[in-house]
């Protein structure tokens, strides 16, 4: 991360901090004044608030370079199945990772299916190289017909990909606003499988 990029980021999770504490002190405020005592909560703490801050920061100001198949540099440069914990960004309150942007993108579009009734579960997400081999030898390979792609070509394997588990309603709601997210269906017998196209994302890549 560059030094623009990093600055950005830091003022971003400035703002939230404060934006929390803020928050928290008008409730307690409100609390105090209609029991008499602060109720203590998950935010009572500064580590908590930095937390929050850095999970809702977004990574605006940053741009990524693409390589010739639409690959960040930033991550060639690690490897595919090989993306460091530091590249990664957790999916809202779920276990799965993705390419910062890319999880970034995603609990907005979870979040804004939940607005409309809809809800969208994952089943898988960033797939270390390991997990890619024991993948494609149980399901075999999606060139001769299984459902795994080649170890180490994997959209997985980038942090730039992610199973959904959706139901009728879900997928419907999915197939007509994934693509305002930069999320496309990007294995033609796989409805569940969903890449991230940084190239689609309005001021995210540098031309």
């Amino acid at each position: 991360m560059g030094i623009e990029g990093m600055s950005s980021r830091i003022a971003s999770i400035q703002s939230r901090i404060i934006a929390l504490q803020t928050q928290k002190t008008a409730t307690t405020t409100t609390t105090q004044g209609t029991q008499g005592t602060p109720t203590a909560g998950a935010g009572d703490d500064f580590a908590s608030y930095l937390s929050q801050a850095v999970q809702q920061a977004p990574t605006s100001g940053r741009t990524y370079q693409l390589n010739a198949k639409g690959i960040p540099t930033e991550l060639t440069g690690y490897g595919n199945g090989k993306i460091p914990a530091t590249a990664l960004e957790q999916v809202g309150g779920t276990r799965h990772k993705l390419w910062a942007p890319a999880a970034e993108k995603l609990t907005q579009m979870i979040a804004d299916a939940k607005k409309d009734g809809v809800t969208i579960g994952i089943t898988d997400s960033y797939r270390p190289y390991a997990e890619q081999v024991d993948l494609a030898k149980r399901k075999g390979l999606y060139s001769q017909g299984g459902l795994a792609a080649k170890p180490g070509t994997s959209e997985h394997g980038w942090g730039m990909a992610t199973d959904l588990d959706l139901n009728s309603k879900a997928l419907s709601w999915v197939r007509e606003n994934a693509d305002k997210y930069g999320f496309y269906n990007t294995a033609a017998r796989e409805s569940w499988h969903w890449g991230f196209k940084p190239d689609k994302v309005p001021g995210l890549v540098t031309s």
